[in-house]
């Protein structure tokens, strides 16, 4: 099914994507070794909005408008975030289980990143419950804001610094293509012209090209001219928004 767009001109027009109801994200090896490219990209993304996350908090104060404000953002946070820790608990880390049985300490720190998943799901459901509250929930958007912030930042720089090393190691290459797909069918096609700008808003200029090196190039145009202005328009979260 093709992936109707706008084009430079705001000319409707349709992008094919060749039959594909997900979307593109990684292939599976770069020089021999397993590609984590969009990994470290995700990472970057969930970490530049925890950043705006705490300031839009702070800056809402009790105005319950204000705070009302934080919701596109979060949305799209939580959304993203949740996607990739549940593709992790569905496909990776069974799959690491079985590449690392009868190994204690392997296992153990599986064990680890599953745990710090279930660390961070009571506060997401919080923070939703304090962004619904228009009455009071101002009260606890900052606790529970750090709170999150701290888990979140914890369990990725854990995650870089012990499992990623361990899954470029051990983790067969189909594994990690079966956790890829997982991942790609959960975002989904009709999510690209909002994950894509999402993904790389205010990344550098090599991550950018980086990742758009395993997109579709009849997608390049469409995220260059069209959706990262959507995006910006819609998510006060946006670096344009933040720098304007």
């Amino acid at each position: 099914m093709p992936l109707t767009v706008y084009s430079a001109d705001d000319t409707l027009t349709q992008v094919s994507t060749t039959g594909r109801r997900d979307m593109p994200m990684t292939r599976p090896l770069v020089d021999g070794r397993l590609d984590m490219t969009m990994m470290y990209a995700i990472h970057a993304a969930l970490r530049r909005d925890l950043a705006a996350l705490a300031v839009s908090a702070a800056a809402a104060g009790d105005d319950p408008d204000r705070l009302y404000a934080t919701h596109v953002g979060w949305e799209l946070f939580k959304r993203f975030l949740t996607i990739h820790h549940t593709s992790e608990d569905d496909s990776l880390w069974p799959s690491m289980r079985a590449a690392v049985a009868g190994r204690p300490d392997d296992l153990e720190l599986l064990d680890a990143m599953e745990a710090e998943h279930g660390r961070i799901d009571p506060l997401i459901k919080a923070l939703d419950e304090a962004l619904a509250d228009r009455e009071s929930g101002h009260d606890r958007l900052g606790d529970i804001t750090d709170a999150l912030a701290h888990e979140v930042t914890r369990h990725l720089t854990h995650e870089e610094t012990d499992a990623l090393p361990l899954i470029g190691r051990v983790l067969p290459e189909e594994d990690w293509v079966k956790f890829g797909d997982l991942q790609r069918a959960r975002v989904g096609m009709e999510a690209a012209p909002m994950y894509l700008p999402w993904l790389l808003d205010g990344a550098p200029a090599d991550r950018v090209e980086g990742v758009l090196k395993y997109i579709p190039p009849q997608l390049h145009e469409p995220y260059r001219k069209v959706w990262r202005r959507s995006y910006a328009e819609q998510n006060p979260w946006s670096t344009e928004h933040r720098e304007a």
